[in-house]
């Protein structure tokens, strides 16, 4: 029986923190001039939220805007987060290829599951070439629910996955492990939280940490 793992994209595979002040800042510069906005960028209250499907972002960062303003500065902030992904801002965490590459080796294949919507998974995938190694990238808008719990349920019936494990950096790729009978790891990584990650089954500080567990503890084989 094959051992299939899933992996979040944002603050687990990819460091979004190098883009998100860029572009959250222009994105509110454009609301100010539009004067939509008065106050300084929430930069803090985002980091927070880190990893929520994007309605509750824009619900949480302009809580009195109306749906068509919240709407349109998600348009602008995805725009931003795409270009600076194609310019180079961005950048992965250390070891993906190099765990990406053991895991292919062994025969197990990756997926990604995340609540990031499809043109900006793709132009992560794209600029740093991860069709090498992932099978399929899976988004929150495939699943009318947008429950990463369901986003996960959805990679393992289509692929009839039965073993393996989702890995993470917050609460909702924990739960979608265990709700799905699946091994939860959870990474130490920028927008991770101790509380949060007291729920998964292990915790890594580096991606490579999880060579360790199969070859030391061989949950994966």
């Amino acid at each position: 029986m094959t051992y299939s793992i899933i992996f979040d994209m944002d603050g687990t595979l990819f460091q979004t923190d190098k883009i998100l002040e860029i572009s959250l800042e222009e994105t509110f510069a454009d609301l100010r001039k539009k004067g939509l906005w008065e106050k300084e960028t929430p930069i803090k209250k985002y980091r927070d939220i880190m990893g929520v499907p994007l309605s509750v972002v824009w619900e949480t960062l302009l809580p009195d805007h109306s749906m068509e303003v919240r709407s349109k500065a998600n348009e602008f902030f995805h725009d931003q987060l795409i270009y600076t992904i194609q310019n180079g801002v961005g950048d992965l965490y250390p070891h993906v290829e190099e765990l990406f590459t053991y895991l292919k080796n062994r025969n197990i294949p990756i997926y990604i599951a995340s609540n990031g919507l499809p043109n900006y998974l793709e132009a992560i995938m794209k600029h740093y070439s991860l069709d090498n190694w992932v099978k399929e990238v899976f988004s929150i808008q495939q699943i009318e629910s947008r429950d990463k719990t369901d986003l996960v349920h959805l990679v393992m019936k289509k692929y009839k996955i039965q073993r393996g494990a989702v890995v993470g950096d917050r609460l909702s790729d924990i739960k979608a492990a265990k709700a799905n009978g699946l091994h939860a790891i959870g990474c130490r990584f920028d927008f991770a939280k101790e509380d949060e990650l007291s729920f998964a089954d292990t915790v890594i500080d580096d991606l490579m940490e999880i060579r360790g567990i199969i070859e030391k503890e061989g949950i994966l084989i």
